[in-house]
């Protein structure tokens, strides 16, 4: 097998053909419409235009931000404040009173007015707008990190349903192309025994041959019909993964996979550098990162500048002295929060280191997928070739062995034999052509070579 494996090893790694890998593999609309209609990557992009959604929030925490605001008090009671009016006033009035020689002057009392206003309302257009806030800065970052990463998982779950997809496909070509093996073998046993039945009604034959042959089409007949219904399960699995009708047709096109193989990455190396997976571990350093940016920055003030366009006034009264404005920067500079902050920040490093090493272990996982992958397609094309010089030896053997029935040399029992290892030849081709298949679609997952939409 080693032998068989160098010239390809030899092209792969001499070759300089870009990876284009399964570009051929079945009819490209398949995954144009399992991409379109998957319902879970429809809540994927539900959950991503969310994500953009939150990302325009925090982009508008820079605007401005007006409201209108109203307010009407009634009081009764609680404190008061006691203006001596009369006691200023009323000494006043009476030396008046007595240089007039009259009494106009009448002597008023004390008043007391108490602080709580009474039937009194207050109108404001209020707007603020935040001048100096790290916070908003890094949940700004934060969020379109967020989106990255949904859009990113949206992705993983692509190439995991482009995989599916493809095996699916190839199931099903296997199915039907071992029904056609079966289809094949039942003709031929059903040559057998009409050829049986004619030497015995000559005189020629046994009828222990017929019956053997009777048992071999019965038995061909039950393996026929469960390679239909295998047939029929994975075109309904394939259709399943589309959102399609169960039921519906599926084209069949036979992919040439040697060529797919020459369209492998030159190397093989097992480059997983466009894995989702390490991006979204990337991401998520970077939305870490923020939170430690955010959490250093606890030392730096908050600066805001507000403006209110108001009116006061009393029994609902409105007049030119009732309207004003008021403006001014508030500005909050932290002091002394028990070194909670420290604390926070201690904790965002920790979370840096351990993601850090989560990064590293994911990448071994991956490159190890990747190396066992490899060897898996190699492996798996070597068991073809094998498997086709099984096919070609079991029909010459089975070509030998019915000429000789015909002519009398070989015995019925090693037809049977022959015709059994034909099939079985046959049907191993089929399977380890459909493996071939799988780990190419395998290690096209685990290398991220496939285009995305």
């Amino acid at each position: 097998m080693i032998a068989q494996l160098k010239p390809l090893l030899l092209f792969l790694l001499l070759s300089g053909v870009s990876a284009r890998l399964l570009a051929q593999s079945l009819p490209p609309q398949y995954l144009e419409e399992a991409l379109a209609n998957n319902r879970v990557l429809k809540e994927k992009k539900i959950a991503l235009d969310k994500s953009l959604l939150a990302l325009k929030e925090a982009k508008s925490l820079f605007l401005p931000s007006t409201s209108f605001e109203a307010q009407y008090t009634l009081a009764k009671g609680g404190r008061s404040i006691n203006i001596p009016v009369g006691d200023l006033v009323n000494p006043v009035y009476a030396t008046l009173n007595q240089l007039t020689g009259s009494n106009n002057f009448k002597p008023i009392s004390n008043v007391s007015e108490q602080l709580n206003p009474d039937n009194f309302y207050d109108l404001r257009i209020k707007t603020t707008l935040p001048l100096i806030n790290p916070a908003l800065q890094a949940n700004r970052n934060i969020q379109e990190q967020q989106a990255a990463l949904q859009a990113n998982e949206a992705d993983t779950y692509k190439r995991e349903l482009v995989k599916e997809v493809k095996n699916a496909y190839f199931n099903y070509l296997a199915a039907g192309k071992a029904t056609a093996i079966y289809e094949s073998a039942l003709g031929l046993v059903q040559q057998n025994l009409r050829v049986n039945q004619s030497l015995l009604s000559n005189g020629k034959g046994l009828p222990a041959y017929v019956s053997r042959a009777e048992s071999e089409v019965k038995l061909v007949e039950s393996q026929l019909l469960t390679a239909q219904n295998d047939q029929r399960n994975a075109g309904a699995y394939f259709n399943f993964l589309l959102n399609r009708p169960l039921t519906d047709s599926v084209i069949i096109s036979h992919p040439d996979f040697k060529e797919a193989l020459l369209q492998l990455n030159a190397s093989l190396t097992g480059d997983i550098s466009n894995r989702e997976e390490l991006k979204g571990l990337s991401i998520a350093k970077t939305i870490s990162r923020q939170a430690l940016k955010l959490n250093q920055a606890y030392r730096i003030p908050r600066l805001n500048a507000f403006l209110d366009l108001a009116a006061q006034g009393f029994d609902f009264r409105m007049n030119r002295k009732s309207f004003f404005y008021l403006g001014g920067i508030q500005l909050q500079v932290p002091l002394f929060y028990g070194k909670r902050n420290l604390y926070k920040i201690g904790q965002s490093q920790l979370d840096l280191t351990a993601l850090q090493l989560h990064t590293d272990q994911v990448k071994e996982q991956l490159q190890l997928a990747a190396f066992v992958s490899r060897n898996n397609v190699l492996t798996a094309y070597g068991n073809y070739q094998s498997a086709v010089k099984q096919e070609e030896a079991a029909q010459k053997y089975f070509n030998l062995t019915d000429k000789g029935y015909k002519e009398g040399i070989s015995p019925f029992i090693e037809l049977l034999d022959a015709r059994t290892q034909l099939t079985n030849a046959r049907l191993l081709v089929n399977i380890s052509e459909s493996r071939v298949w799988q780990a190419l679609a395998d290690y096209e997952r685990q290398t991220a070579t496939f285009t995305l939409q």
